[in-house]
């Protein structure tokens, strides 16, 4: 028999990094067919990764592209739906908690095929942010759920969720040491130092939606005893364009920027101000003591190592980054998410699913 077939859905930024990792490390125990839904669809956010990063070409492109998450989702489960078909894959994989993770679980669950969630049981427990909604109803289909850290297995057992539950660590962890960083002498073009500077990232949408609050962040940035360095979301630069909204004369905006460049971003700040979960995830990683800009994280062990602070309200934003100290990077040891599926395979049934499951 051959090796055993593994679907994987990516679509956004996060995924190709985690990626870059499990591909290269589950190509010894198994044939992987990697579909891009085309979610993050520009050339910054993703076109960059495939070329920069030890990341396999998509071997299909769905080109959803842009779109209400209504109309996005629903137009990836109608283009996934026969190329799970035609591949008649063993597992679907998908990581995280995109439109595209959602996707990709249901349109395999539909078609009876098993899910492995990478990055389950996260949970910010606030269902008005789509990623929630995304996480939980993919973790609920699945039928392995690997997890980052024990907290988010311990968050699954108090949904009734205890089978095929597996605490294998942040993918994370390897992409940190996978990608090569730039110099921090690269950091004087940017006209900062290291240590000297914050590094911004703004994009969920109940802030760059949001005109008031996202005109209070801008402004709040330009408090800061630092100089602010903001690589700009696509959907963020359109939304300060668009409502005309100043920036300060502290504040630096940038083009968004590669996984090289961000890592170095982040490793040399002085302190991060973020939306994203996976910042938030990298600079905890790295020892950068960072403010998140919502009311809750899902990233719960970053709260409680006193590595992140939560500021749901922009005008606190000066005291908070003045109070933040920087950590030393935590000691990490994971069992590998790459390791857990392995075994996983090996421990499935021989027969396929498409032996006995015929679509209807």
């Amino acid at each position: 028999m051959g090796k055993p077939k593994i679907l994987t859905v990516v679509g956004a930024r996060p995924q190709f990094i985690k990626a870059a990792v499990l591909s290269a490390a589950l190509s010894p125990v198994a044939e992987e067919v990697l579909v891009h839904t085309g979610q993050h669809y520009d050339a910054a956010l993703s076109g960059v990764f495939f070329e920069r990063l030890p990341i396999p070409q998509p071997d299909v492109s769905l080109e959803v592209g842009s779109g209400s998450h209504g109309q996005q989702t629903g137009e990836m489960l109608k283009r996934l739906d026969p190329v799970i078909a035609s591949e008649r894959p063993d597992w679907v994989l998908v990581y995280g908690d995109t439109n595209s993770t959602l996707a990709g679980a249901l349109a395999a669950a539909k078609l009876g095929v098993p899910v492995a969630h990478v990055e389950a049981g996260l949970r910010s427990y606030n269902r008005a942010m789509p990623e929630e909604i995304n996480r939980v109803l993919t973790d609920h289909v699945a039928a392995r759920l690997y997890c980052p850290a024990p907290f988010a297995a311990h968050q699954l057992a108090r949904e009734g969720i205890t089978a095929g539950v597996r605490v294998v660590g942040d993918v994370l962890d390897e992409a940190l040491g996978l990608v090569a960083q730039r110099p921090a002498a690269w950091l004087t073009a940017l006209g900062v130092s290291p240590s000297q500077y914050c590094l911004a990232t703004i994009h969920r949408q109940a802030n760059a939606d949001d005109r008031g609050r996202l005109a209070a962040i801008a402004a709040a940035l330009g408090e800061l005893a630092l100089p602010v360095l903001w690589p700009l979301h696509p959907r963020t630069a359109a939304r300060l364009k668009d409502w005309g909204i100043p920036l300060p004369s502290g504040v630096r905006t940038l083009e968004p920027v590669g996984y090289s460049e961000s890592l170095t971003l982040i490793r040399h700040a002085r302190v991060v101000v973020t939306d994203s979960g996976g910042v938030q995830r990298e600079a905890g990683l790295l020892g950068v003591p960072c403010c998140i800009v919502r009311a809750e994280t899902e990233w719960l062990d970053l709260l409680e190592a006193g590595r992140a602070v939560l500021v749901p309200n922009p005008l606190d934003l000066p005291a908070a980054v003045a109070a933040a100290r920087p950590r030393a990077e935590p000691r990490r040891a994971a069992e590998g998410v790459a390791a857990a599926i392995a075994r996983d395979l090996a421990a499935g049934s021989t027969q396929s699913h498409w032996d006995c499951h015929r679509p209807m």
